[in-house]
């Protein structure tokens, strides 16, 4: 596989995982607001809004096999502190200072007959 190859798989991979969340988050009553939000400083996956009203700053984390690792094992400190940022941003640039918010993980773990599970961790920062 060359390296083109390999990063249209991952990005693949990686959509449909966070398909599956935001129809995850659906069927939890959450309210899917955006998906993929960018600034040069990077991406938030998703951003949702909880039935309670709380904001919900998702990262994604999909993978077809768990020889690298865990998804989360993908989340260190500095991707969770960049993911805060990223989220005072979000709420900045939406004027929603002061809202109520949190950072919360998706690992989705794929399998090669299509079948896959969803672990969410909410509150993670």
């Amino acid at each position: 596989m060359n390296e083109s190859t390999k990063k249209n798989s991952n990005k693949s991979i990686g959509a449909f995982g966070e398909e599956k969340v935001s129809e995850y988050l659906l069927a939890q009553h959450y309210e899917v607001i955006e998906r993929n939000w960018r600034i040069r400083e990077g991406e938030i996956d998703i951003v949702a809004l909880s039935p309670k009203g709380v904001f919900s700053f998702i990262e994604v984390k999909t993978r077809s096999s768990i020889a690298f690792g865990h998804p989360f094992e993908a989340i260190n400190n500095e991707k969770a502190h960049r993911m805060q940022r990223l989220a005072l941003a979000w709420l900045a640039t939406h004027k929603c200072f002061g809202c109520d918010y949190s950072i919360d993980v998706a690992a989705v773990l794929t399998a090669a007959d299509g079948t896959f599970t969803i672990e969410y961790r909410a509150g993670v920062l």
